[in-house]
Order: C-alpha cells, then sequence, then structure tokens
C-alpha cells in the first residue's frame, strides 16, 4: 500500500477526495432522478434516504473496524481500560491492515447505537410517510438506487479509504462521526421534503402519503437536495472545518484528533536476568483493595439488593439468597479481573539501564522507562501491603504515574535508578 508517512500535498488530498465526491453525487441525485423521471411518491423518496443512512452505517462499521488509530477509552475504565491500553491486534492476511483490540471494545457498543439511529430514523421518516406500503415498480426503483448507493459507498471505503491509506488516520470513533451527520441530513432531508411538499400540494392537514413529490416541480426538489448535499460536503471537507476550529477561539468539535498509534518498545530486554512479578496472593486480592478507585462498582451490588428486597417481598427466599450473593461475589469479581488484566499478566524486566513492563498474555512490551525518566519515586505500603507483607514502587513521570504493585521486594526496580527512593519509614 501507499506509504503516508509524509503529509498529503493539496492535489494528493484532491484526487483522494474524488471517489467520495463520486458518491455523494450519486447519492443525491438518485432521488431528483426518481421523483423527476420515475413519479416517485414521497414515501419513495424518504425510503431511499433511509435505506441510504442504512448503508452509510454498514460502511462506517467497516471503516471503523480496520481503522489504524487506537481507539479513545479511559484508561482507569473498569475491565476496558486494561484492555485497550493492550497493543494487541488481529492482522488480515495479505494486507497491512490490522484489526485493534481498543477497536473490538468500541464496536459491540458502536453497532447497536448506529442499528437505533436508524431505526429512529425510519420510524420518524419512513413511517410517518408509509401508508399501505410502496408499489412494486416504485419499489423496484428504489432498491436498484439503494443497490447503486450501496456499490458506490462500497468502493469509496475500498479505493479512498483502505487502499490510499487513509484509514491510517482514524480510529472507531472518528471513522463512524459520519454517519451522524449523514443521519441528521436524513431528518432535514426526509423530513424537509415530505414537510415542504405536502404544504405546497395538499395542505398542512392532509395525509403525507397523499403527497406527491412530483407535483411541486423541479425547483422545489432541486432545493431539497440541495439541504441533504449541504451535510453531506460538511463531511467531506471536514479538514477545512478543521482548520477553521483550530484558528479560531471557540471548540466546535471539527479539530479532533484520534490518538496517535503506539510506536513499539524498542529494546524490551528479552534478555534480562532479573524479572519480577506481583506476588501471587497481591494479584488475586489486590482488586478488592483498588475498589475505592471504581465507585460505580457499587450501583451493581445495590442494583442485586434492590431486586432481592421485591422478592424478600413475596417470599422467595432461594432467589433473595442467591441475589445477596451475587451483590458481594459480582463486584468482587469484577474488580478482580480488572486488576488481573492490569497487572496479574504482566512481568517487570529490570536491566540495561530500564525497567520495561511486558504482557506475557499477548506477548508484547506495554511500555519502558529509562533510569533517567522518573520525577519521582516512591515505595508506599497500604493495608494490604501490610498484611501480605509486599510493597507498591509509585514512578512518577512528566506525563503520568506508574504502580509497580504487591512486590515481595522493591529494591530490583528501585535500583534502575539513580533517585533514592522515598519510603514509609523516612
Amino acid at each position: 500500500m501507499p506509504s503516508t508517512d509524509r503529509l498529503p500535498s493539496p492535489r494528493a488530498l484532491t484526487r483522494g477526495r474524488r471517489p467520495r465526491a463520486i458518491a455523494l453525487c450519486v447519492s443525491n441525485l438518485l432521488p431528483l432522478a426518481g421523483v423527476v423521471a420515475l413519479g416517485w411518491s414521497a414515501t419513495a423518496l424518504v425510503s431511499l434516504y433511509w435505506f441510504e443512512l442504512g448503508i452509510a452505517s454498514f460502511w462506517a462499521v467497516v471503516r471503523a473496524l480496520f481503522a489504524g488509530r487506537p481507539s479513545e477509552i479511559d484508561p482507569n475504565a473498569l475491565i476496558v481500560g486494561p484492555l485497550a491500553a493492550r497493543r494487541a491486534a488481529l492482522p488480515v492476511p495479505g494486507t497491512q491492515l490490522r484489526i485493534r483490540l481498543s477497536t473490538l471494545l468500541v464496536l459491540p457498543i458502536v453497532v447497536p447505537v448506529l442499528a437505533a439511529v436508524w431505526l429512529v430514523a425510519g420510524t420518524v421518516t419512513v413511517g410517518v410517510a408509509v401508508d399501505g406500503g410502496l408499489a412494486p415498480a416504485k419499489l423496484d426503483s428504489v432498491a436498484l438506487a439503494a443497490l447503486a448507493i450501496f456499490t458506490t459507498e462500497g468502493a469509496t471505503t475500498l479505493v479512498d479509504y483502505i487502499y490510499n491509506g487513509e484509514y491510517r488516520e482514524h480510529n472507531a470513533q472518528t471513522a463512524i462521526q459520519g454517519v451522524f451527520v449523514r443521519g441528521g441530513a436524513v431528518f432535514v432531508g426526509g423530513l424537509f421534503a415530505v414537510t415542504l411538499i405536502g404544504a405546497s400540494t395538499v395542505g398542512t392537514d392532509a395525509e403525507l402519503s397523499a403527497v406527491d413529490p412530483g407535483a411541486v416541480g423541479l425547483p422545489l426538489l432541486v432545493g431539497i437536495v440541495g439541504v441533504k448535499f449541504a451535510f453531506d460536503l460538511a463531511g467531506l471537507y471536514r479538514d477545512r472545518l478543521a482548520a477553521v476550529d483550530e484558528s479560531s477561539s471557540l471548540e466546535i468539535g471539527w479539530a479532533y484528533d484520534p490518538p496517535a498509534a503506539e510506536n513499539p518498545v524498542a529494546e524490551p530486554l528479552s534478555n534480562a536476568d532479573r524479572r519480577i512479578r506481583p506476588t501471587l496472593r497481591g494479584r488475586l486480592l489486590g482488586g478488592l483493595a483498588n475498589a475505592p478507585r471504581h465507585p460505580g462498582i457499587a450501583y451493581i451490588g445495590v442494583l442485586c439488593l434492590l431486586v432481592a428486597l421485591l422478592f424478600s417481598i413475596g417470599g422467595v427466599w432461594p432467589v433473595v439468597a442467591l441475589l445477596l450473593t451475587a451483590s458481594v461475589a459480582l463486584p468482587a469479581l469484577l474488580l478482580s479481573l480488572d486488576y488481573w488484566f492490569r497487572y496479574g499478566t504482566v512481568e517487570y524486566r529490570v536491566g540495561d539501564g530500564g525497567l520495561v513492563a511486558y504482557d506475557r498474555l499477548f506477548d508484547a512490551a506495554l511500555w519502558r522507562v529509562e533510569a533517567w525518566d522518573e520525577t519521582d519515586l516512591r515505595v508506599e505500603r497500604d493495608r494490604l501491603d501490610a498484611r501480605l507483607g509486599t510493597a507498591t514502587v509509585a514512578i512518577e513521570l512528566r506525563d503520568r504515574e506508574i504502580e509497580v504493585p504487591r512486590l515481595a521486594d522493591p529494591e530490583p526496580v528501585c535500583s534502575v535508578f539513580d533517585r533514592r527512593a522515598e519510603r514509609p519509614d523516612d
């Protein structure tokens, strides 16, 4: 695939937009041709708009799946936070594409949201306009138009997004942003079309299914298509809107830049003699000590208690006992899984003037700290450390703080740095 290391030239940007511009022209001229040449009704018009939104949602999910940048997920989030920090990715055979683990964590949320947007748009537009369905001839023409839109959208995704390497500049969130712009276009284009055409032909009190958009003439239809086309152009030239956003004092939201892809650790200390892991008891019990960092987990226990209270009114005591157990066991299990993903599968390699955290589960280095990178170094002991006879090393960097928890002996980690570690006894 072509390299994207250098910034694209204006000519390259123009050439890269051509497939998308063609796709937008096709998707916006087909409704106009259907109304003028085939005599489509308002139902056929908004139905094609609705199908177009579903097609755009499908290809947006495809783009999100192969996005080249990591998804932006709160690293402190329960379970998904430590998983998103992993650099694991599934390679697509025969290509340079990779499916990131952070993307797979986002898609279970993205897909239902897009499906809900599509269903709501269909209820508000097609559901209002449809009365008795479409005639077979008009249904066939709408299906052919939808197939043409599907083909042009697919070609745009394969050529512009994947082959030309645009996927390297997106993560899962930015890959689907355009769908919500298209959703707004469907609402504005569909409802605006039906409302204006109805007001111009049969009046405001008539049923929308009786509206004949072919009776209003070409000027109004061009205006309706132009409104929707303006939404699509806003998504096409989003980079120029982002430049306006960056140069102004107002934060419009166009200038969002997804997190850059992580560079692999240059030297993961594969031959390091000293490899340290938290103690087994620390890995098993550390999640319970982290409960104050995840206060939202208490809502699960409270929900179980409320449901148990309802069953206690009916005297279903076995279910009450099960829910009471779940109110304690379920939060504890989630906290333990979160802690295990954060620290249980990680070993710390000491040597060569650096400290490397290596993920044994995904067989990849997570980070490396050099001996001169730290701005503060502390050895801490909480109540669990005091009971287990362990210690936690806190390494403060310029942009974040790293913890190496539940170590039987913190000295090997502290010895990496020239700074003397602050200790509880001090």
